[in-house]
């Protein structure tokens, strides 16, 4: 049996998403059509707005302010000087749900496995180093590895510690209140607290 063109277009661009394949793409696409013609312009318009949305000229998070910068790197009561390095920017929402750090955050993006860092991923760094020249007399108080507790991880904070060697006077990792081989994104709060709580 052959789908319509637009479904077969959607699962493909479905399918590129993390964590969801031909066919589970294939099941929304119905569970959509199922909702009925209000519920898929409300979705449309919903992704359209994304559109809207801008990235931090200093973190890299995404954000909708009228000014370049985040609400986090825009607030006075936020201390500049510790910056927090994550991935992703699921784990810089896991982090801040916490209340538990006050400082800065900065999202590097996905590390490949190899640890080689792409052009962007390059950029983005080079743009902390100047802020770092700039705004903090060239050595921030701490710089946080904000990696994922697996051998992966480790490798990519080694990486990332030769990268910004001499920019901080201290440079730790979260505490091992995360289990070995899990995933900022899925701990829960007083895990990822204690974590903050514990680095090293």
């Amino acid at each position: 049996m052959h789908l319509p063109n637009s479904i077969k277009k959607l699962a493909d661009q479905l399918s590129e998403l993390p964590s969801i394949g031909p066919r589970q793409a294939i099941r929304l696409i119905f569970y959509f059509l199922n909702q009925g013609q209000g519920f898929i312009g409300g979705l449309a318009k919903d992704i359209d707005d994304l559109k809207k949305l801008k990235i931090c000229e200093q973190c890299f998070f995404i954000h909708q302010e009228v000014e370049g910068v985040c609400e986090i790197c825009s607030n006075p009561k936020r201390d500049q000087g510790i910056i927090l390095i994550v991935e992703k920017e699921t784990d810089l929402l896991s982090l801040e749900n916490t209340g538990k750090y006050q400082g800065r955050y900065f999202v590097l993006g996905d590390i490949p496995r190899t640890g080689a860092l792409l052009d962007w991923q390059r950029k983005r760094l080079d743009q902390l180093k100047l802020f770092i020249k700039k705004e903090l007399d060239g050595q921030a108080k701490e710089i946080i590895f904000g990696v994922n507790p697996t051998s992966v991880g480790d490798f990519h904070a080694s990486i990332l510690n030769k990268e910004l060697a001499g920019l901080a006077k201290k440079t730790s990792r979260l505490g091992r209140g995360l289990p070995t081989g899990g995933e900022i994104e899925f701990a829960d709060d007083e895990t990822l607290g204690a974590s903050l709580d514990r680095r090293n």
